[in-house]
Order: structure tokens, then sequence, then C-alpha cells
């Protein structure tokens, strides 16, 4: 099997302004590097081919999954999400709204002072970010995380506990999207050396379309 190990590499910027943040990440060229902002501490993170790669089929498999159960999404793929009162920021490698595809959906941009976060953020992380990104995440409010480090995919659900998050619980389903497992997930991603993406989501789909009917 190909070696993960150089999938990404990580700059980290310590006393950064989030006015300074602000600038790099409107002045940037697409969306590399992606950018973590936590109160002051700026990470920089250049995917490579077997980062972006992974990151692109788990969102083919969420796309494919939600068409088949009808299940309505809205894709942001790495949108910039900011809450300034906060002083934190990421740029996911995927994410989505389910549950509030509805709500977001009309709008041009999302503003998280007002707008809930998505619903499902889906993070590649093959080396380890210096940020404790599931941290930021629930400050956040963000339900639904899933990590890949490369090897296995963990699905992360945010427990609440009276006004405030308690922190993430490992699922064995996503809840977002119901009878979606981590395992069938990484089922998929264990073959991708084997075959296409196309020959890889045709037979997800199939699958998919079996189990929903049984």
């Amino acid at each position: 099997m190909p070696q993960l190990a150089t999938a990404e590499t990580r700059t980290l910027l310590e006393q950064v302004s989030w006015e300074t943040f602000l600038e790099l990440a409107e002045g940037r060229r697409g969306s590399v590097p992606r950018m973590t902002f936590d109160q002051g501490v700026l990470e920089l993170m250049t995917p490579r081919r077997q980062h972006e790669s992974i990151g692109c089929l788990i969102g083919r498999i969420v796309e494919t999954y939600s068409e088949v159960r009808g299940i309505e999404i809205l894709s942001c793929a790495s949108t910039t999400f900011k809450r300034p009162d906060l002083a934190r920021a990421f740029e996911p490698d995927e994410s989505y709204y389910i549950a509030h595809a509805d709500e977001i959906r009309p709008k041009e941009e999302v503003d998280l002072l007002i707008d809930p976060p998505p619903d499902l953020v889906i993070e590649v992380e093959i080396t380890s970010s210096a940020i404790a990104k599931l941290g930021l995440f629930a400050a956040m409010g963000v339900p639904e995380v899933w990590r890949h480090d490369g090897s296995r995919l963990a699905m992360l659900w945010l427990e609440t506990r009276g006004a405030g998050a308690a922190g993430y619980r490992l699922l064995d389903s996503s809840l977002g999207l119901p009878g979606l497992a981590a395992a069938v997930v990484d089922s998929v991603l264990a073959r991708r050396f084997e075959l296409g993406e196309t020959a890889l989501i045709k037979e997800f789909r199939g699958r998919t379309a079996a189990s929903g009917n049984s």
C-alpha cells in the first residue's frame, strides 16, 4: 500500500491577530493552504494527493448515500467557518448541512453568529494537528465530525451537558446520515488502490440501494 506519511504539510504561526488571519484567508487563491485559527494560533495545512483523495472519496460516499436514501444535503466543501466572538475558525476537507440544509440553502454566505455550523464536518488528519481540533469544533457547536487518519474513519457526535458541550463520543454509525456505518465507509476506502472511484461508488450505490430495500 502506498505510504501516506507525506500526505500533508503543516506550518504553525503564533500570536496572530484575528484581522491578520482574515487578510491571509481572503488573500489566497483558492482554499490552499487550509487554515485553522484558534485564539491567536494559526495553522496552515497544505494537503497532498493522498490527503485530497481520501477526503474527496468520503465526500462522494456521503453524496451518493444521501441521494440513494433521499436525504437532502447542502455541500459547503472547504468553506471558511468563522466565529469572531470566539476568535476561532476552521476550513474542513468536506462539510455538509443536513438537518439545517433548507435553512442555509437560500443564503449566499454563512454567518455563524446567527447561523448554525455545518451538521457534518469531515477532516482528514494523517499528521497530527498542533491545534486541538475537537475542542475547537465543540466550541463552535459542530454536531458531527468524521476524522480519517489515513487508515480508519472515526465518526464522532457532540454530547451536550446543561447549556454547554461536553465533548465528542465515538459512533458506530452516523446520526446525521442514519444507517451509514464507519465500517462501511472504511470498506470502500480500503479498496481505493485496487479500483477506480467510479467503480467503487457504483458498487457502493448498489449496496446502499439493496440494503434500503431489504
